[in-house]
């Protein structure tokens, strides 16, 4: 089964993955991971793909789409993937289109997240990951705080804030691309017959956890 998780940052789309993840038995796929990755490596598309993520812009297709393909062809997803971060943009959601049809193969879920923007704005000021790429567990210091202040739970690695979290003005302007390059995707998908969107939001008492529950439940039965 392949699933996307739309919605903008600091949304929850990675907290909903990751249980869909354990309860389905398919893997996460993070574009923010394979980027993080990338990077922390050195690699030639890393150290292009940094530039653009330090300054709050999108990463181009050209450097996206050629890390996303080569994820797909590893063999943990053979059976299906969550996608988290890909695709972002029109022409991406095409080209997964035409690297799934290789396979005879298809989307059968978009999941979109919605959220009040001032919630996402806080969320992703006070959100911490695990420092252990094998991890990646997310945590929120106010919501969703690790038992102890900066130890991951799950792994007891060290909890670090991305670089990219740390600035009102680049998260400001990230969820302005969001706005403008991805949410057109809600369009494309809701034609497909394939999108489910739910709010997610401490106001409506309706988190991420949540959302994955019901999810789990629709799919089985």
């Amino acid at each position: 089964m392949n699933i996307i998780m739309l919605g903008a940052q600091g949304t929850g789309k990675g907290t909903v993955a990751g249980i869909l993840s354990g309860e389905l038995g398919i893997p996460q796929v993070s574009t923010g991971d394979i980027f993080r990755k990338n990077i922390k490596e050195e690699t030639e598309l890393g150290i292009k793909a940094n530039e653009y993520i330090k300054n709050g812009n999108l990463v181009p297709d050209e450097i996206t789409v050629p890390m996303v393909a080569s994820r797909l062809e590893e063999d943990d997803a053979k059976n299906g993937v969550i996608l988290d971060g890909f695709p972002r943009t029109i022409a991406q959601a095409e080209k997964l289109d035409e690297m799934l049809s290789k396979k005879v193969n298809k989307i059968d879920l978009v999941i979109n997240l919605t959220t009040p923007r001032d919630e996402i704005i806080e969320r992703i000021l006070t959100r911490r990951v695990c420092s252990n790429q094998a991890c990646k567990a997310t945590y929120n210091i106010v919501m969703n705080p690790p038992k102890q202040e900066g130890i991951c739970d799950k792994c007891g690695a060290e909890l670090v804030q991305r670089e990219d979290d740390t600035s009102e003005d680049a998260i400001r302007r990230r969820l302005a691309i969001y706005d403008e390059q991805t949410s057109p995707l809600v369009e494309y998908y809701e034609k497909k017959g394939v999108l489910r969107t739910e709010e997610v939001s401490t106001e409506a008492n309706h988190l991420g956890a949540d959302v994955a529950r019901e999810v789990i439940e629709s799919i089985k039965g």
